[in-house]
């Protein structure tokens, strides 16, 4: 059993992502080819966004955002404490400083409430995490933000294709960021990554930014990267976004059958009414993860825990000094949250027998 099986979806679209493969290699246009510039037409018209911007991978795209916001050495910028170490990893990487904010023990998501108490006269923005596939709380956070003058910038890497009321994600917020990381919903067959945003200027300087701050070629008006996305990793991805919308569809339904078949024996993913999840993860939380894990693993079944290490303990973030008591959440769910297998191809019987595994010796947390 696949945790995510890559595999047999490549083969249920083989022909598809061969032909358009051959066609890239075909034209020798390996950057900035035709193929990037119609995936980000259709990245822009399917979640109904002016600029769909690729870029080499989720944290370039957070990086580049960042960049073009102006953010500088010593601002603070406000993250969720429970995610991937991208998120903060970028902030501190452009000299600025996460200031680490707590989640909601029901969604994961960055908890408003928490995210007003650590606002700060150096605050300057806040990356909401869009975590396991569904959308953070943007009305409440959006509005707290523009009282105190802060800008929002979703982080959708898990969230590709999600819903927040009528919205699709990634056009929650001035600007939003998203990866195709393989193991994604929509993911490419190495790194990728977009921006999003309405914003023309912003849109403008995204694209300055990743080809080495070029205005035109040689002429570099401001210090960039190597941001851009390959022209290969946008042909395979343009073939996969035509199979998204079914692809979700069918993990929607291998998550409503674990649900059915888990609850009252684990915490269940908890969604907000009116959001749709894309499903990124399927997370639950026990008591005795490990004892289920070693069980699960002893039946073949591929389990993963994300994530086992608030971003606060990291040692890349000791330096800041922050102790447990800033976030209790995220510690508490750090050591209970597991992720069972989960990708659109996952068969009925196989979820049947994930969940007969995890109610054989799941025990429910306090």
């Amino acid at each position: 059993m696949q945790f995510i099986d890559l595999k047999a979806q490549y083969q249920a679209y083989k022909a598809e992502i061969d032909s358009a493969v051959a066609e890239v290699m075909s034209s020798a246009q390996f950057i900035q080819g035709t193929a990037l510039h119609e995936f980000e037409r259709e990245l822009s018209a399917y979640i109904g966004i002016k600029h769909a911007i690729g870029c080499a991978s989720g944290t370039d795209a957070l990086l580049l955002a960042m960049m073009a916001l102006g953010v500088q050495p010593g601002d603070e910028v406000l993250v969720p404490d429970f995610t991937f170490i991208a998120t903060a990893e970028m902030v501190a990487f452009i000299g600025a400083v996460p200031v680490f904010v707590d989640v909601d023990e029901k969604t994961y998501n960055m908890d408003p409430s928490d995210l007003k108490r650590k606002i700060t006269a150096k605050s300057k923005g806040v990356i909401p995490v869009s975590l396991y596939g569904q959308c953070a709380d943007y009305d409440e956070i959006n509005v707290l933000a523009a009282s105190r003058g802060l800008w929002v910038m979703e982080d959708a890497a898990q969230s590709f294709g999600a819903v927040y009321g009528r919205n699709k994600s990634g056009t929650l917020t001035c600007v939003a960021t998203t990866s195709f990381f393989p193991a994604k919903p929509l993911g490419c067959y190495g790194d990728g990554g977009a921006i999003f945003t309405n914003e023309d200027a912003l849109a403008t300087e995204c694209r300055c930014l990743l080809n080495h701050g070029q205005s035109q070629r040689y002429h570099h008006r401001r210090i960039g990267i190597n941001g851009r996305m390959d022209t290969l990793q946008a042909a395979v991805l343009r073939v996969k976004l035509r199979h998204f919308d079914a692809e979700v569809a069918a993990r929607q339904q291998v998550a409503e059958r674990y649900t059915a078949q888990l609850n009252g024996a684990v915490v269940t993913p908890f969604i907000e009414p009116g959001n749709r999840s894309v499903w990124a993860q399927y997370t639950i939380r026990v008591a005795n993860r490990d004892k289920v894990c070693q069980h699960l693993a002893s039946k073949g079944i591929p389990t993963a825990v994300h994530y086992p290490v608030p971003l606060h303990r990291q040692e890349a973030f000791r330096n800041l000094g922050i102790g447990d008591a800033s976030c209790p959440v995220s510690c508490k769910i750090s050591g209970e949250v597991m992720s069972l297998p989960m990708h659109p191809l996952l068969g009925a019987s196989e979820v049947d027998q994930i969940a007969v595994s995890v109610r054989d010796v799941a025990r429910m947390p306090c």
